[in-house]
């Protein structure tokens, strides 16, 4: 006998086996994923830790605490710089570097590969690295004097310290957001240009009614997949500068980090992990909004 919904049928033969192959896969996304989201909406709400005097229900003072501490307030600015000052150079970059690379036939797969090398290279690795060419005696500050001007002590500033975390991000995302532009500079058909072309328009005016709008797609996933990359950024907090000096590079993941880690407060992390997840959801709501009315 089979089961209908409003005249059909959802468990007839194809479905059921549908729903067997889809088991395995349900059962790792609840274990893995929805299981500890549960979690952790769970654990924002409690206090204490993972030792024998477990933790307690405390309702929403993890929340309060959150807008009331000014250390928060603090990382959350830090946050927001780091992640617009790495976004907007993280798509205009490679953007103009996928309308060259695509224009130009010779030595564009030795360019592409090129550039897309950060994208696969170990964080920690790239980090290490960054801390030794911006040290106070490295060879950034060589280069520096060698044209006169007096060392920066780069990661011991409060000013400068930021946009070296900010540097190494953009290296990093650059190559990713090249191919994808690139990707999507290979679906504008030709015939547009050439149509352009015929009717006078110059490089600037192709560039602004045929790219961009053809590119809207590519635009969008790399806009919220960079901004997801740059909220999560730990490593380079970590291996560089440990959120400071005096806290200026204290980003969102490495105060919860530090919160449940170091400091042992399970339940403030929580509760600031929540709001970080909260800010990704909306992201990727939003790209799934602009991509459903760009596929409709």
């Amino acid at each position: 006998m089979r089961l209908k919904i409003y005249g059909k049928s959802w468990l007839d033969d194809d479905a059921i086996a549908a729903w067997i192959f889809l088991t395995p896969a349900l059962i790792l996304l609840g274990v893995f994923i929805l299981w500890p989201i549960i979690y952790l909406f769970y654990l924002s709400f409690t206090a204490g830790n993972f030792t024998a005097a477990g933790v307690r229900w405390v309702g929403a003072r993890n929340y309060l605490r959150l807008i009331l501490t000014s250390d928060f307030w603090q990382v959350i600015g830090n946050t927001i710089y780091f992640t617009l000052a790495t976004v907007i150079p993280s798509l205009i970059i490679p953007l103009g570097l996928a309308v060259l690379l695509n224009r130009s036939l010779a030595l564009r797969g030795i360019l592409r590969t090129a550039y897309f090398i950060p994208s696969i290279t170990s964080l920690v690795a790239a980090g290490l690295g960054f801390r030794w060419l911006f040290q106070p005696d490295g060879p950034v500050n060589s280069l520096l004097n060698y044209f006169g001007v007096s060392p920066i002590p780069w990661l011991g500033s409060t000013t400068w310290a930021m946009p070296v975390l900010i540097l190494l991000s953009i290296w990093k995302q650059l190559g990713f957001n090249l191919v994808v532009f690139l990707a999507g500079l290979q679906a504008i058909p030709l015939n547009l240009y050439e149509a352009a072309q015929l009717d006078g328009a110059n490089e600037w005016q192709q560039f602004w009614h045929i790219t961009l709008p053809g590119l809207k797609p590519s635009l969008v996933f790399a806009t919220v997949t960079t901004a997801i990359f740059t909220l999560r950024s730990f490593e380079q907090v970590y291996v560089i500068t440990g959120g400071g000096p005096l806290n200026s590079t204290n980003l969102l993941v490495y105060y919860i980090y530090d919160q449940a880690f170091a400091q042992f407060d399970f339940g403030y992390a929580a509760a600031a992990a929540t709001v970080l997840l909260a800010v990704t959801l909306v992201l990727v709501y939003l790209q799934l909004r602009v991509w459903g009315e760009e596929q409709g």
